[in-house]
């Protein structure tokens, strides 16, 4: 297998490895000719295409390329600065209110004709206090008042600067076209009713291969590419093999390949290495009948070995996180309370509550960082004798677990790794553990009151220093629920071709609207 890592990437084909990448990714594999197609890898198929429903990496990366929003995020490794996109004009004209213009000729597709103010009134107001997991993103929304046909004003309910950055170029900012969605009913899953981003989607082979291609009717900035072609591969290391056999241009890459690659680059490769905003921690549910004591909670804590993580795991490129705002921030927390293993500390704790024999299921995904997470996690509490059994779960259904509408069996979960892109604001990492994400996303069951007031402050506060105490604070009280373990945030990790210049968000997702060709 070494020897793949030596091979040019075309002569690959010819010493076996596009036969085993081919295996590896289904019959439906297709070996496109280099060209105006850009071809890249996701993790997983995409699930809800309706921006009031966006649960996965596909289901934000389609509307970013069919959709518009008014404002853009560049890439992550320049700082995420913002341009206008759907917006002409946008500027912020007091602290409370946003004037926008679209820009002229956005069109919908399917004979809806142009895109209108209407439609941002109607995009954002649907999405406010509903159960929509990104009706966070408008908490602070008012109302949108619809000057003309392409002119608007956002009115925010109290100044709320981050509002630019959580709402306006996310997921929930994506704009939908009113007329169209209240034809299909108000809401939608995998059809699009209307379009009018530069790329429209083509063709869908479920878990194996999403299509798009330009749109016709475009006015603004035409992409590099004319054709995208996005491969659906759970497994880093055969999309690897698959990306060395030229079977796509950009993937990411597992962090024990980056030492091999590093040693003997692919031909024609770029390797990326950056921060991401990828927040990994696991969850401990308080809800489970073997979890109610806070005792056990923290003897799961102090039995985590987290050097052994980052060092199976990650391989010491990143460090251990304090909390799920990001490390080297002006809003990090310093430490965590419970910094130290301390397996003896763990016994007694667990002695103390009077259990013993505890065994605890631990679910994760398919793909290999999870499971060397699990495997240490397994090995560490083993230390403390606590028995742990990994659960590997695919995407669609490991989402499904935590969710309160699926029935009941939210409540029982265990142990849970989990991993989220993180935002920009510190708000748009913390919003997950509020009270109301209890079978949404809370899925530890922390209901803490405190957490909530402080998180309201943290939106409206306008002082940095004091947002930080805000912050900080709000995850010592996360931490000394006994239901988290922070572990990291995940290296960003990207192996792509050198014909082009790609453009990848502060969630770690690439935007290929920005991508340019060498």
């Amino acid at each position: 297998m070494k020897d793949a890592w030596r091979t040019d990437r075309r002569g690959l084909i010819k010493a076996g490895g596009a036969l085993f990448a081919g295996l590896a990714l289904g019959p439906k594999l297709a070996w496109s000719a280099d060209g105006d197609t850009l071809r890249l890898r996701a993790l997983a198929d995409f699930q809800v295409l309706d921006p009031k429903g966006i649960i996965g990496e596909l289901d934000d990366i389609i509307p970013r390329c069919t959709q518009i929003t008014l404002i853009r995020l560049g890439d992550i490794r320049d700082g995420n600065e913002t341009s206008n996109w759907g917006a002409e004009k946008i500027e912020w004209t007091d602290p409370k209110t946003i004037a926008f213009t679209l820009r002229d000729g956005l069109k919908w597709n399917n004979g809806f004709g142009p895109v209108t103010a209407e439609d941002v009134k109607f995009s954002f107001e649907r999405i406010k206090g509903t159960d929509s997991a990104w009706a966070y993103q408008f908490e602070k929304l008012d109302h949108v008042e619809v000057v003309d046909a392409r002119s608007g004003i956002i009115h925010l309910t109290e100044p709320f600067k981050p509002f630019w950055v959580i709402a306006l170029p996310y997921y929930g900012g994506h704009i939908v076209c009113k007329a169209a969605v209240e034809k299909a009913g108000g809401s939608y899953t995998t059809t699009i009713p209307a379009q009018c981003g530069p790329y429209l989607l083509d063709k869908w082979e479920q878990n194996q291969k999403v299509t798009l291609v330009a749109n016709p009717d475009w006015t603004g900035p035409k992409p590099a590419f004319s054709r995208i072609e996005y491969y659906i591969v759970a497994d880093d290391q055969a999309a690897l093999l698959a990306y060395e056999a030229d079977a796509f241009d950009y993937t990411r890459v597992a962090v024990n390949a980056v030492k091999q690659l590093k040693a003997a680059m692919p031909k024609g490769a770029t390797l990326i290495e950056a921060q991401s905003t990828r927040y990994i921690w696991l969850t401990i549910n308080m809800n489970s009948p073997k979890l109610k004591d806070l005792k056990v909670r923290q003897a799961v804590q102090y039995a985590y070995d987290g050097d052994a993580v980052l060092q199976g795991a990650f391989d010491g490129l990143v460090q251990r996180s304090a909390g799920v705002v990001q490390p080297g921030t002006k809003f990090a927390r310093a430490k965590n309370n419970i910094a130290v293993r301390d397996v003896d500390k763990a016994k007694t704790l667990l002695a103390e509550a009077g259990v013993s024999g505890l065994s605890l299921n631990l679910v994760t995904l398919t793909d290999s960082t999870s499971q060397a997470i699990a495997q240490i996690i397994q090995a560490s509490l083993a230390d403390a004798g606590i028995t742990v059994e990994i659960q590997p779960t695919e995407d669609a259904a490991y989402w499904a677990l935590g969710d309160k509408t699926k029935g009941d069996a939210y409540k029982t979960l265990e142990l849970v790794l989990m991993d989220f892109a993180g935002g920009i604001d510190p708000t748009e990492n913390l919003v997950w553990f509020r009270p109301d994400q209890i079978g949404v996303y809370n899925w530890s069951f922390f209901d803490s009151k405190e957490f909530e007031d402080l998180y309201q402050q943290g939106l409206v506060e306008q002082d940095d220093a004091k947002r930080k105490t805000i912050f900080n604070r709000m995850e010592d009280l996360m931490e000394d629920s006994g239901g988290f373990i922070f572990i990291c945030f995940e290296p960003l990790l990207v192996i792509h071709d050198d014909t082009f210049k790609p453009v990848i968000l502060a969630d770690g997702h690439p935007d290929p609207t920005q991508f340019t060709k060498a």
